[in-house]
């Protein structure tokens, strides 16, 4: 870790290392059914980094019976708790080992900086996986209050096969969200990483079968949505569907879930979060601060982003004036840079997408305040200036989509009871933020707000024990915390007659 700070360190790794694309079934590297691959280009010069196994309905079928076979066999799913607990720890122990290369892989895969693909990215992982494993042999079943001749017994089960399709933003935490718990519970996982970023899982899934999680117990499926992720969606021996993604495809899944078996869909979709400033804000310097991060960070691709700026009236001005200083300082630059905090945008069809929202903004009558225009960081690569409208309204198409890149929408409101309508008028409900030295006004605007998460005077709150997901169109159930495992176990009543 001696020259992890280095520049010159960070290119030499990348030019030496040589990503695996194949998928991940039964413990073992395999092809393509088809034997068809796709080019995986990184996003930070358009070099080709390996060719990707391209898996559709065969390789979903031969996941699914492996998955099935080991789940039916109990080799994990019949593990006592307390192994499996130190499997886990043991797979947590290998990610942190290897979070060079993790880290590396994720840069080079979907664009983002070395330095927070190595700190956020894999502490978040390891956090997370580490986190499940504890947590194993703390979930007790339940007695139900029973007359003294009766026994009624809530027990908690695996739900079986689980398919969980992933995004490219942030492809190991995303993963590890989902496998973690699922994984402490007993079940067997295929995992299907988005296209534009499969790397990191394949791998994840090698260090998996060297921690000791038994073959076919967790698979990888490399592929096109359409292709085997519709395959799992529809697939008749899949128990259990968990996805992060757009809220278009969400939908998707589910209708495909009601078309084949019923399995259980749980997905956390898409977001417009307002970020919400008052003129008694606390301190305003950390508020345009938190601001700026909210929207630059990891290239403005997140689904809480910050992307709708609620700022009262009568300190827009002076307020903003302070945004566009610290947006100021988010640079893109080459993301093997450890000093870059603003890498490139995961593949050219993204970046084209929110140069056109962009130009959208633009067209219904948004000012462009800060950046607008695509970078040049890197030759080749794909890079877009943080970008800053104001002037906007809670109508236009750019307070209202969720771009996906690092694109403020600045609104401006009166008062308390304006900013709440603001807030919530939108198709979705992630996350949200309130800046207010007045604690009635907090815990009014928090009850009001229809989110998931609500942060008071910060950004992005929050760790493993608090549950993440949203409302309305922003999907249903929760990652992260205990109740998480609801998403992964049957609950099942036993009740017992003892005369």
């Amino acid at each position: 870790m001696a020259n992890v700070h280095n520049f010159e360190y960070w290119q030499t790794k990348a030019a030496a290392l040589k990503p695996d694309g194949r998928a991940w079934v039964n413990g073992e590297a395999c092809d393509a059914v088809s034997g068809e691959t796709f080019a995986k280009h990184s996003p930070i010069d358009n070099r080709l980094l390996t060719p990707v196994a391209s898996c559709d309905q065969a390789d979903a079928d031969a996941a699914v019976a492996v998955a099935r076979s080991v789940f039916e066999r109990g080799d994990w799913s019949a593990l006592a708790p307390a192994k499996r607990k130190v499997i886990m720890q043991r797979y947590a122990d290998l990610i942190e080992a290897n979070k060079e290369e993790l880290a590396l892989l994720e840069t080079l895969d979907m664009g983002k900086p070395i330095a927070d693909a190595l700190t956020v990215d894999i502490n978040g992982t390891v956090r997370c996986i580490r986190w499940c494993a504890e947590a194993i042999d703390k979930l007790y079943d339940e007695l139900a209050p029973t007359p003294d001749n009766e026994i009624g017994m809530i027990t908690r089960e695996p739900s079986g096969v689980v398919a969980a399709i992933v995004p490219w933003n942030f492809p190991m935490i995303m993963a590890s969200w989902k496998i973690g718990p699922a994984l402490a519970t007993g079940n067997s996982v295929i995992l299907k990483p988005s296209e534009k970023s499969p790397l990191t899982a394949i791998r994840l899934a090698q260090l998996a079968t060297e921690a000791g999680i038994p073959n076919g117990v967790l698979n990888v499926l490399p592929g096109y949505g359409h292709t085997v992720g519709k395959a799992l969606a529809l697939h008749m021996d899949v128990d259990t569907l968990v996805f992060t993604g757009s809220t278009k495809i969400a939908k998707q899944l589910m209708i495909y879930a009601g078309e084949s078996n019923m399995k259980r869909v749980w997905t956390e979709a898409g977001g417009k979060s307002p970020n919400i400033v008052f003129a008694d804000a606390p301190d305003l310097d950390a508020a345009a601060e938190a601001a700026a991060s909210a929207i630059c960070y990891n290239m403005g691709e997140v689904c809480t982003a910050g992307s709708r700026l609620l700022v009262e009236e009568s300190i827009a001005e002076t307020f903003m004036a302070k945004v566009r200083e610290h947006v100021g300082k988010w640079r893109p630059g080459n993301p093997l840079d450890p000093n870059t905090n603003v890498g490139a945008i995961v593949d050219e069809q993204q970046m084209n997408q929110v140069l056109s929202y962009i130009e959208k903004g633009k067209a219904d009558g948004g000012r462009v305040t800060s950046g607008g225009k695509r970078a040049s960081a890197v030759e080749n690569g794909f890079f877009i200036e943080p970008t800053v409208f104001e002037g906007v309204t809670n109508d236009m198409t750019i307070a209202q989509e969720e771009i996906f890149g690092p694109v403020l929408a600045t609104i401006t409101f009166k008062d308390e009871a304006e900013a709440l309508k603001i807030a919530n008028d939108t198709i979705y409900g992630l996350a949200s933020a309130i800046w207010t030295g007045n604690l009635g006004k907090a815990h009014r605007m928090a009850k009001g707000i229809r989110a998931g998460s609500v942060w008071v005077n910060q950004y992005d709150g929050g760790d493993m024990t608090a549950p993440f997901g949203g409302y309305k169109q922003s999907g249903n159930g929760r990652d992260k915390s205990m109740h998480a495992f609801d998403k992964y176990t049957e609950l099942k009543a036993t009740w017992i007659k003892l005369d």
